[in-house]
């Protein structure tokens, strides 16, 4: 078999069954593991998937930077959002990540709610401002451009005098195996930072995320305390997640 067309089997494989196990394939196609993992390694480079111990798991469509996503499932992120929007209770501190989902959780709060909201977003501490009864604590550091939203140890440690009733964390890759993901090493730190300081961290993630992967790890899919789907999400794809120990929900 050529290189370009096992490459075209590796990608059709990924897309039917989620993952590549370099042994199994290897054995099948009667190659060498070595040849596998140099397929998986040219197709990492080129963006196609993500390299992970043993073999690959689909690259998360997330990856782009923000004027990309907000072009990316509009419709599901609003559900999303409002869905998101609902949860919080008046009096809460909550921890809204930056992204195009937790802008619209901004945009469809209750005009009439009392909490105090906090963001490392510029563009969600904006959004906050409309709302005139909430506080707004905004976490500063390095402006990291790709999501704007800012990062750095003096964020890291602001975060950690927090004590928060929620935080809402965004990623761009969501797997039972894999756990939830983001593309910058720093961000991620930052999320596991949020997260810990909250009694509560809820995911929510549109439809290209869903058994996807990105390079750097946040944390588990069992340590969150929910993760909600759009609706209409395959029921396989729903038994998939939930085998990672996760409660799954629909808005």
């Amino acid at each position: 078999m050529l290189t370009v067309q096992r490459k075209q089997l590796i990608l059709q494989r990924l897309s039917a069954e989620g993952q590549i196990v370099a042994k199994d394939l290897a054995q099948e196609l009667g190659t060498s593991e070595d040849t596998i993992r140099r397929d998986l390694r040219e197709l990492a480079q080129a963006g196609k998937l993500q390299r992970v111990h043993g073999g690959a798991l689909p690259a998360s469509p997330a990856m782009g930077d923000l004027k990309v996503r907000e072009t990316v499932s509009i419709d599901e992120k609003v559900r999303l959002g409002r869905a998101g929007a609902a949860m919080i209770q008046p009096g809460q501190v909550v921890i809204l990540d930056g992204g195009t989902t937790a802008l619209q959780v901004a945009r469809h709060l209750d005009p009439a709610l009392r909490a105090t909201l906090v963001t490392h977003s510029p563009n969600i501490a904006v959004a906050l401002a409309a709302h005139a009864h909430i506080d707004i604590l905004v976490l500063g550091g390095r402006l990291f451009r790709h999501s704007m939203v800012n990062v750095g140890a003096e964020l890291i440690d602001a975060a950690s005098r927090l004590r928060a009733d929620l935080y809402f964390m965004g990623v761009t890759g969501v797997h039972p195996e894999a756990g939830l993901s983001t593309g910058d090493a720093e961000e991620a730190a930052v999320k596991r930072a949020l997260h810990n300081r909250a009694a509560e961290t809820v995911v929510l993630a549109s439809s290209e995320k869903l058994l996807a992967a990105s390079p750097f790890l946040v944390t588990t899919l069992r340590d969150i305390s929910q993760l909600v789907v759009p609706r209409g999400t395959p029921a396989r794809t729903l038994k998939t997640l939930r085998a990672g120990g996760v409660k799954v929900e629909m808005p």
